[in-house]
């Protein structure tokens, strides 16, 4: 089935059950899907498809999904990423949220769930999605946010984020001094049925401020103790 919406999902899993499950209710949904039963033709298919979203399994053959991420992260990819693990383990998911994923789905799962993960993380991944303003101009123009190209940049140096990563920016920068508690931002950036733990977004926001603060935008994302986080310049 051909995409509509130009939409093109890969699903990487060693199970062929999975990936045919998945790939018949995404299609159902009107997205190409492309699938993927190890680590290397993974990251072929990512490098030739140029798929819109990445469903990872991390226990394959030949390259870990762990690894694919980190390879598709060291090459600048920015393609949204759900990780699919049987860890359940809450430090085993902010592992794979600290190297660049964007969400995670712990097996077993039911592929309604997926599907609605794939069109909240595509959606907040649009930039057509009607943003307040085409670029943001924050820090006394120091600080650059492109909603359009989905791009930040930091006195004119791109700021590699992972579209939660931009995201997350995107929201608290559009209000600066208001305190998001934790529910809040994952509200915001995963959807009203977000199950993400408190711990998934301090993984998120970690690892923002460390990519900001390497190109030199220091203490930008506030932490207020007790209650959650806050973009402030002062």
């Amino acid at each position: 089935m051909i995409s509509m919406t130009g939409e093109k999902i890969l699903v990487v899993d060693d199970e062929r059950k999975i990936t045919e499950v998945l790939k018949a209710y995404l299609e159902r949904e009107s997205y190409n899907v492309i699938t993927a039963h190890d680590g290397e033709e993974a990251l072929n298919l990512a490098s030739t498809e140029k798929p819109s979203l990445v469903i990872l399994d991390l226990m394959l053959p030949r390259l870990s999904g762990e690894e694919v991420l980190q390879r598709l992260r060291r090459e600048k990819s920015r393609v949204p990423v759900i990780m699919l693990t049987a860890k359940t383990a809450l430090e085993d998911k902010v592992y794979g949220l600290s190297i660049g994923a964007d969400d995670y789905v712990v097996k077993p799962f039911s592929p309604q769930e997926v599907v609605a993960r794939v069109k909240t993380i595509l959606r907040r991944s649009d930039p057509d999605q009607g943003p307040l303003t085409d670029l943001l101009s924050l820090a006394g123009g120091a600080l650059e946010i492109d909603t359009l190209a989905h791009t930040t940049t930091w006195q004119k140096k791109h700021i590699d984020l992972t579209p939660t990563e931009f995201n997350l920016l995107l929201h608290m920068a559009r209000h600066p001094g208001r305190v998001f508690t934790r529910a809040q931002l994952a509200e915001a950036i995963f959807g009203y049925d977000s199950i993400a733990e408190d711990r998934t977004i301090d993984a998120h926001i970690k690892n923002l401020r460390h990519k900001m603060q390497k190109k030199g935008a220091q203490n930008l994302v506030k932490t207020v103790y007790g209650v959650g986080y806050k973009y402030e310049e002062a």
